[in-house]
């Protein structure tokens, strides 16, 4: 059984949320020479499609894509609630949740039937 959001299975939008994560990285370094963002984005990105690649391979498989953006959402929530900036801390803050909630509607939802 194929996990979907709508019609587009979920491991999409992983990939994509993957994308977001390394490309936010290479941006901050861009912007501000962080050698942190650019390790912690290339990082946590790969780790993310990884997961995502995991999640097209068998939907059961949500472990490391689950870890990756629940400590992406705890981090990033933590630095845009101290910062109040919404660039980059609230955006990955948002769609981490967002993976989270998806990827535990889908978990409830194939228990139950």
């Amino acid at each position: 059984m194929e996990e979907t959001l709508g019609i587009v299975p979920i491991h999409w939008f992983g990939f994509g949320y993957a994308a977001l994560v390394a490309t936010g990285g290479i941006i901050g370094y861009a912007k501000a020479g962080s050698v942190p963002s650019l390790a912690a984005g290339l990082l946590f990105g790969g780790l993310a499609g990884l997961g995502a690649y995991q999640l097209s391979q068998d939907p059961r498989n949500v472990w490391v894509f689950l870890a990756t953006s629940g400590t992406l959402a705890g981090i990033m929530g933590i630095r845009f609630y101290n910062s109040g900036k919404f660039m980059p801390a609230g955006l990955i803050a948002g769609a981490s949740l967002l993976m989270v909630a998806k990827l535990g509607v889908n978990m409830l939802t194939r228990h139950q039937s």
